[in-house]
């Protein structure tokens, strides 16, 4: 069993209701991961991601292995039949089978380049440790996914649920650095499992990759979007089309206290790190009705549930 993308979830209302019951009772299975070891490969950096996850692994009693590979690890080769005389040291072939021999689950971290579309959406870094490694594979975080958030994510809507069928809304906000699309992509692919009204905001030239949105309702009104919504969820990603570019820096999609006031006294989210005052308002991320730090707090349950699945089906 691997964990790849949110699409490798069978009943998301499952998985949901077994993650809210982990933590609850977080250290219920602590005995699960005895013996067992999970190797965290980061080729880009990470706070939430690594310390929920490793915190996950040791709920469960799992031994947890962290490597760099920014500062720690060779560089790697992922292309078959590689004359490797300039400056990858190592193939993918044998560092994800030596891997394999080192942990019984191998999570991977790996950014999108955002220079070059067709190579990111091949997923060159998480593809080539499925076909070589022979233990599960997690993803961390990948070119074009996160699902690990995007269940966290999950997690926390169910948390928050409303007692109508809830208005969702992904608004784009503005950010000085070029960010992949990936926390957008896979927070599309949740909601396309939720029973809400869920609506994408953003520029017109910004949208995303059109075979993860499909018939998901897009506005470039974020006013009309906002109006009379749940949940506003707010992600910078760079042009899709003119790929990694950013072709739009308009101040007045920042998430501001008067446009949550078109809101039906909507809860705020955001992935974190979060850029004050660009992405967000101090006086919306610091009000009653943000639950980002609920949200972090979820990835570790999140985190957690991938784990035991997979050591349960190892079993």
């Amino acid at each position: 069993m691997n964990y790849i993308s949110i699409q490798n979830i069978d009943s998301l209302d499952k998985w949901v209701k077994q993650a809210l019951k982990i933590k609850k009772k977080p250290l219920k299975n602590k005995k699960l991961g005895k013996n067992k070891t999970l190797g965290m490969l980061f080729f880009n950096s990470s706070l939430r991601t690594r310390l929920s996850t490793q915190k996950a692994a040791l709920n469960l009693g799992m031994n947890v292995m962290v490597m760099n590979f920014t500062s720690e690890g060779w560089t790697l080769e992922f292309e078959d039949g590689a004359i490797m005389n300039s400056g990858a040291s190592e193939h993918i072939k044998e560092a994800a089978a030596v891997v394999s021999q080192y942990c019984d689950i191998v999570a991977i971290r790996a950014f999108a380049g955002l220079t070059d579309k067709e190579k990111d959406n091949a997923e060159i870094v998480l593809s080539g440790f499925l076909k070589y490694a022979t233990v599960p594979v997690v993803n961390m975080e990948s070119a074009t996914g996160h699902p690990l958030q995007s269940l966290a994510d999950a997690i926390t809507m169910a948390e928050y649920k409303t007692e109508h069928k809830p208005k969702v809304v992904l608004t784009w906000a503005p950010h000085p650095k070029a960010l992949p699309q990936a926390v957008a992509n896979s927070f599309v692919q949740m909601m396309q499992l939720q029973d809400a009204d869920f609506v994408i905001t953003h520029p017109k030239g910004y949208e995303l990759n059109p075979e993860i949105t499909k018939d998901s309702k897009i506005e470039y009104d974020q006013d009309k979007a906002f109006e009379n919504a749940d949940f506003i969820y707010a992600k910078n990603w760079s042009n899709y089309n003119e790929y990694g570019q950013i072709t739009n820096s308009d101040p007045n999609w920042t998430v501001t206290a008067d446009k949550m006031k078109l809101t039906n006294n909507a809860k705020f989210m955001h992935c974190l790190p979060v850029r004050r005052n660009v992405i967000v308002t101090d006086e919306v991320i610091d009000s009653e009705n943000s639950i980002v730090i609920e949200q972090a707090n979820n990835r570790t349950y999140a985190a957690q549930l991938v784990l035991q699945k997979i050591l349960e089906n190892g079993k």
